[in-house]
């Protein structure tokens, strides 16, 4: 027995410590704020025991000791206050007003405390986004923290509201029946029964609601990942005539939430509609118990069911409120389940405090494997500062993920990192990346200005619009920008739509040179550009050479001839390094890409 006891104390506790995780010493204001409501609004109740007794002292009198009503009498005449028409009735009024000054007070809290909760909600799980492992999110439902994060946390406030008040209400009930026992513990018995049963009714709900919030959470979770590849592939759906296809996809979804949001609504609607039949069936069954059974005279049936509805009312609030929290369990589930994925698979910074390498990074027997798959393996480099290195091999050799690895997105399986001969396990470090320049094929184009994609929201003063454009003219990109009104605030458009491929390259190119980085990545930057357009932007890159240590992967070999260095990877381990015409005599498969290539 105690221990089933204490499997229901931790499942229906789990909610609250996740609230008050978040809310600490509010949740208790909220609940006390919610006894005082409860007491006042109480003893504004009682003083209708008085009035009833100055309207009419014999129709309104107690005929047994069980009825406790005189007390409030008693009070009056113990601390001599005059029991008239008058006293009572400023009494009364004085207690409702101040029950709705704390009404209010709690509302108005209550308001500040939710919003409170949502924005921490989000500013936490963003925080755990950005400190989760790069391996574990290229793996995530890309629709599922989409829909975590925007939808599901507004459901999860929703549910916050719902829950409280059903605590709330609880409280109010019990503060109602402490008054209905002090007065009459026949009428505490009758709110106690009627409560079971209406507890009883609704329990048969409550596991029904709980399951339809968890399939619209799924759905929605779909629904986003589905929305997020429409947008993001809208050019080749377009191009391809698929768009209409692919919108079909969208609609079945659409019907599938629908359908579930009407068995959802359909649960809801029995909540609200079953709510004052109840009330009133059981109260009807009160006043014939109270009359028939007891003899009890009308005024003190009067105020009994003054209590008792009050009491009653709050019992069903107090299950309508749970369902409504059942409405949104799904979300709090989903959002609780996506928070410890997150913190189980943080990432570990390294170093906290800045610093940089001033002579080498080397990589030692370093291996990297992802579900299994070895993807590097005995990678042993050393990069020296200022000095261009290029990563060459066939698809799948493992390139990019050799850059990931020295950016710090992903982290080793096996052998260690040193840093001007320090060891260290990884390069996790916002410091270090904050050094690092990094240009991909699939270049990143904010919807704002150019100024704003280069700068990166840097406020505009007069170092910063110096700066910007020293980016722009080493980005080839001053005559592009001396074309338009607008300079630097042109719009760029969603993803650079409004540029051309050659354009938005020199745009990612100028971000990374307003950086001023001290090591700058480039993941087959130019491999989608025609011949002319690669040129004039290794042109570009070409004149920081010296400057910045340059490390490239790319497909066109002919965009690598000048690199210090050339590492020829196979099957990701490192099969040859030297300078390009060195990797030509020494290392066959190069020579065959060379010649494919016809350089």
């Amino acid at each position: 027995m105690k221990n089933y006891l204490k499997k229901i104390i931790h499942k229906n506790s789990v909610s609250f410590r996740y609230f008050y995780g978040y809310l600490g010493h509010r949740v208790f204001l909220i609940f006390g704020s919610s006894i005082v409501i409860g007491f006042l609004d109480s003893l504004g109740i009682a003083m209708f025991f008085p009035l009833l007794q100055l309207v009419d002292p014999s129709k309104s009198a107690p005929k047994t000791n069980n009825n406790n009503l005189g007390f409030v009498t008693t009070a009056f005449e113990t601390v001599g206050f005059p029991v008239t028409l008058t006293s009572v009735l400023l009494l009364m009024t004085l207690f409702f007003i101040l029950k709705g000054i704390f009404f209010f007070i709690q509302n108005r809290y209550g308001v500040r405390v939710l919003q409170f909760f949502i924005i921490k909600i989000r500013k936490n799980n963003i925080q755990r986004l950005n400190n989760v492992n790069f391996k574990f999110f290229i793996k995530s439902d890309i629709g599922q923290i989409q829909n975590t994060l925007t939808g599901e946390t507004d459901r999860i406030g929703m549910a916050y509201a719902s829950y409280f008040l059903a605590l709330q209400q609880a409280v109010m009930v019990l503060v109602y029946l402490g008054f209905a026992f002090l007065i009459d513990s026949k009428f505490a018995v009758l709110v106690g029964i009627g409560g079971f049963f209406i507890n009883l009714i609704y329990k048969k709900i409550y596991p029904k609601t709980k399951a339809v919030s968890k399939s619209l959470t799924q759905k929605n979770n779909e629904l986003q990942g589905l929305l997020i590849q429409h947008v993001t592939h809208y050019k080749y759906l377009k191009a391809t005539g698929l768009l209409q296809d692919y919108s079909a996809k969208l609609f079945d979804k659409f019907t599938e939430i629908q359908t579930v949001g009407r068995r959802m609504g359909s649960l809801v609607a029995v909540v609200k509609s079953a709510r004052e039949p109840l009330i009133i069936i059981i109260v009807t069954i009160v006043i014939l118990v109270q009359v028939k059974l007891f003899d009890s005279p009308l005024g003190a049936i009067l105020v009994s069911l003054l209590f008792f509805y009050r009491g009653l009312t709050a019992v069903v609030a107090t299950q309508t409120a749970w369902n409504n929290f059942l409405v949104n369990s799904g979300s709090m589930a989903n959002l609780t389940y996506f928070e410890k994925e997150l913190d189980l698979n943080r990432q570990n910074d390294i170093y906290t405090n800045e610093f940089t390498f001033n002579e080498t990074i080397k990589l030692k027997d370093v291996h990297v494997q992802i579900d299994k798959f070895s993807i590097l393996s005995n990678i042993n480099l050393t990069i020296e500062k200022n000095k261009t290195i290029a990563f060459v091999g066939e698809s799948g050799s493992g390139k990019s993920t050799l850059l990931n690895v020295i950016s710090g997105l992903l982290e080793l399986s096996k052998g260690e990192i040193e840093i001007d001969g320090k060891r260290i396990s990884s390069l996790q470090n916002i410091f270090f990346q904050k050094k690092i320049g990094y240009i991909t094929q699939e270049v990143v184009i904010f919807n704002d200005t150019l100024f704003n994609n280069v700068t990166l929201w840097s406020p505009k003063n007069d170092e910063t619009v110096k700066r910007f454009y020293q980016a722009i003219a080493e980005a080839s990109l001053d005559v592009f920008v001396s074309s338009f009104m607008e300079k630097e605030d042109i719009l760029l458009g969603n993803n650079g739509v409004n540029l051309s491929g050659g354009q938005r390259q020199r745009v990612s190119i100028a971000r990374e040179l307003y950086k001023q980085p001290e090591l700058l990545l480039l993941d087959e930057a130019t491999s989608a550009l025609d011949s002319e357009t690669e040129l004039a932007i290794m042109t570009s890159i070409d004149n920081l050479k010296g400057r910045l240590t340059i490390l490239t992967v790319a497909h066109r070999l002919s965009t690598i001839k000048q690199a210090d260095t050339v590492v020829f990877l196979s099957v990701g381990k490192i099969q040859n390094i030297g300078t390009f015409d060195e990797l030509i005599i020494n290392e066959p498969e190069f020579k065959r890409m060379v010649q494919l290539q016809e350089l």
